[in-house]
């Protein structure tokens, strides 16, 4: 393809031409036997790991023989994830952790140094959000998401880079998003932390690579496309009704990305070719990019969610029993909620 018809296609479709770079560019996320069996005793600490991809993943992990220390507010929850990561070979330890206490999180590594010897990958999985527009949301919403998304993954890549500089290598993974890059409306605080762990991992590859460690150490930026998790149930919601996002990923294929990552620790890794074609497409035409993403939102939450519920923090300050699966069941209820519309015309 000719520089000319690259410039051509970028100027006149910039969406069309980031898809086709993420299709042709994109690799997959898919292991060789050899790589699955490295994994078995192997320990990993991983956050927010009661539901939705943080059990994804742990699960994915102890199926692959790991260590798994889970971490979450709900011990209750952790007990019953412990309890399937042993059934499913793996070993499990359980440490209940608000990733927004610092002292927490030193109680988490030293948890696990001290049952496992090491921690050879820690994964920052633990996130929370709040809906609706900007102005609408209480401040101290935006500042616990603030709290839990941006300095729970400071806290937890403190400690984690404290170990591994002392272990000689280690692994480290924080969750961003397909908004660490495309900022989204009604979620703007989400997306402001989001970018901020993006920026985060850049500069930590920046410091170990001047400190001669880069390589043995690694920081990974893991960037989902929405992920059909029970984080849109969880998430505090000021739009008066349901959350929801269309175009939904199965929460198992970040899970696999995630693993994937944790021996293949690329800076930065998009989660398939939505989230591939959403970053391309932001480097391409970022304003255009932006109002597409907008508009998409807008529709989706604020047109189409039936208007229904009533304002709430969500998970925000307290945890909810409800939510614990992996798949978050958003998909299946979007689908009742637009075929009612449908039905009644609107």
């Amino acid at each position: 393809m000719s520089r000319y018809l690259v410039r051509r296609l970028a100027l006149s479709c910039p969406l069309l031409l980031a898809a086709l770079l993420a299709t042709l560019l994109g690799g997959c996320a898919s292991l060789s036997q050899d790589e699955r069996q490295s994994i078995a005793g192997k320990t990993y600490v991983i956050t927010g790991a009661s539901s939705g991809i943080g059990r994804g993943t742990a699960l994915e992990l102890a199926a692959l023989r790991a260590n798994v220390v889970l971490a979450a507010r709900r011990a209750d929850v952790l007990n019953d994830v412990a309890r399937q990561a042993q059934a499913a070979g793996g070993t499990a330890l359980v440490v209940p952790t608000d990733v927004s206490d610092p002292q927490a999180m030193r109680r988490l590594a030293d948890s696990a140094i001290q049952r496992f010897g090491r921690i050879d990958v820690w994964i920052n999985n633990a996130g929370v959000g709040a809906i609706g527009p900007f102005d609408a949301i209480p401040v101290e919403d935006h500042a616990r998401v603030v709290d839990v998304n941006l300095k729970g993954v400071i806290y937890g890549s403190h400690v984690a880079l404290q170990q591994f500089r002392k272990q000689g290598r280690g692994v480290l993974i924080n969750l961003g998003s397909v908004e660490s890059e495309v900022p989204m409306a009604y979620h703007a605080s989400y997306s402001a932390t989001k970018a901020a762990i993006l920026a985060l991992g850049r500069a930590l590859n920046e410091e170990l690579r001047l400190a001669g460690l880069r390589g043995p150490i690694e920081v990974a930026t893991v960037m989902p496309w929405a992920t059909d998790t029970p984080f849109f149930d969880h998430a505090a919601n000021y739009t008066g009704r349901t959350a929801r996002m269309p175009a939904m990923d199965d929460t198992q294929k970040v899970a696999d990305y995630i693993v994937y990552a944790s021996l293949h620790p690329g800076e930065e890794v998009p989660t398939g070719w939505k989230a591939r074609g959403a970053v391309w497409s932001h480097h391409i035409a970022p304003d255009l990019t932006e109002r597409i993403s907008a508009n998409v939102a807008h529709t989706s939450q604020m047109e189409h969610a039936p208007a229904t519920q009533p304002p709430t923090h969500g998970t925000l300050f307290e945890p909810m029993q409800s939510g614990t699966g992996v798949d978050g069941g958003v998909r299946e209820r979007m689908h009742r909620e637009d075929a009612a519309r449908k039905d009644t015309g609107q």
